[in-house]
């Protein structure tokens, strides 16, 4: 369980889970995954994307279909377009288990550790305000971080500060599946990682770390002089033009929204994870959207829209962090496709772009349940861009079990 709680969801699927607990299902992000060596990663880029037809909607229906039975996924939705290739944007399956509701395309989903793009955005508008260095070590900010002389917020950005990832300690999981409705502080949480040795030396690997993003959370909040969620909604989420996204304060959950089914249990039987409280997500995974949203926001953290664009040169500057995959400062990169995943229980999440044809493909499902090891958000990316983007297809690395 304790692999699964941490991923992050870049990892296992890779880059995004965000634990659930992030680690767990915080979407696979790559918090479970070995720390790998910084080598350069090859990216197709060529941006073909298939006319949008009738015909090819068809190919599109049956690989979710298919990847649905497959996975045993209650219920999934897709929105995908390019400029002059049309859109496609549907709803498969059921909301609710329980009822047999079904699923639409309008509703609020928990989107994992795609919160990390949100909140690495705010940390570089206050670079551009001049009001933090991405070179700056993360103790001019916050006391007690191990290392914290030497860890930069850039290597806390780029997976690469070697702290220990909160969600993957066995004491954190068992608080959190005990009690999902329980509030965590992010000095708590914290401190499930800083009782544990630096895993090495900062800048030396990649390893997906929930820990890095609770402490950039807390910059943000220092310098800004506003708590992460107030300024995330009114600073990144407004402006961004997204009206169905939300930084929670609690386990608050905007309707419509679908049920979300997670086994990351005490048990390890399934259960209904929709009113977990998402605070031991905070700044890298407890936000809230839609599908449209997504599909927005996709191209705007791509694109740089809120930054300037030296500070979004600096985001998109990738190391490859796990095969076919590069991570830059909290974003990252599969064969092209520019972005993040998400997942903790009971939902996950794809937000990503592909510049040179100007697409866009959002995903949402309500489960985080493993599929022979494989986030099924990962499964059904992939099947997508097979049929529209065969030179760019979005892989990400199956889960360690």
């Amino acid at each position: 369980m304790a692999t699964r709680v941490q991923r992050a969801a870049v990892g296992a699927a890779v880059l995004g889970m965000v634990m659930v607990p992030l680690g767990a299902g915080a979407g696979n992000a790559w918090g479970g995954v070995p720390a790998v060596a910084v080598v350069a990663a090859p990216v197709q880029d060529d941006g073909e994307f298939a006319q949008l037809t009738p015909a090819v909607a068809r190919q599109l229906d049956d690989a979710v279909r298919k990847v649905m039975t497959e996975a045993k996924v209650p219920g999934v939705m897709v929105n995908l377009s390019a400029p002059g290739k049309g859109e496609y944007v549907k709803a498969f399956g059921v909301a609710d288990k329980a009822s047999g509701a079904p699923m639409k395309t309008d509703m609020h989903m928990r989107i994992g550790s795609v919160t990390k793009t949100f909140t690495v955005t705010a940390l570089l508008q206050l670079v551009d305000e001049g009001k933090v260095g991405l070179d700056d070590p993360i103790g001019k900010y916050i006391d007690g971080v191990p290392n914290g002389d030497r860890i930069t917020l850039r290597q806390l950005a780029e997976m690469r500060s070697g702290l220990f990832n909160y969600s993957a300690d066995p004491g954190f999981d068992k608080a959190l599946f005990t009690d999902p409705d329980r509030v965590f502080t992010p000095q708590e949480l914290l401190a499930y990682a800083f009782k544990h040795p630096v895993l090495f030396e900062p800048g030396a690997k990649f390893l997906y770390c929930n820990t890095n993003l609770i402490l950039l959370g807390l910059v943000v909040e220092k310098e800004s002089g506003q708590k992460l969620a107030a300024y995330v909604n009114e600073k990144v989420v407004k402006p961004a033009g997204l009206k169905n996204t939300l930084f929670p304060t609690g386990a608050e959950f905007p309707e419509p929204h679908a049920h979300g089914y997670t086994n990351q249990t005490l048990t390890g039987k399934v259960e209904d994870a929709t009113n977990w409280n998402p605070s031991w997500g905070w700044a890298a995974g407890a936000m809230i959207s839609t599908l449209d949203d997504l599909r927005s926001w996709a191209k705007t953290m791509a694109t740089g829209t809120l930054l300037t664009p030296a500070t979004q040169a600096q985001r998109l500057k990738v190391i490859d962090a796990l095969p076919g995959a590069g991570y830059g400062l909290g974003i990252f990169d599969t064969h092209g496709w520019t972005g993040h995943n998400g997942s903790l229980p009971g939902y996950e999440a794809v937000s990503v772009y592909l510049p040179q044809a100007q697409a866009t493909l959002a995903i949402v499902l309500n489960t985080d349940i493993l599929a022979e090891g494989q986030e099924p958000s990962t499964l059904f990316a992939e099947a997508i861009t097979k049929i529209v983007t065969p030179q760019n297809v979005y892989t990400l690395p199956a889960q360690n079990k």
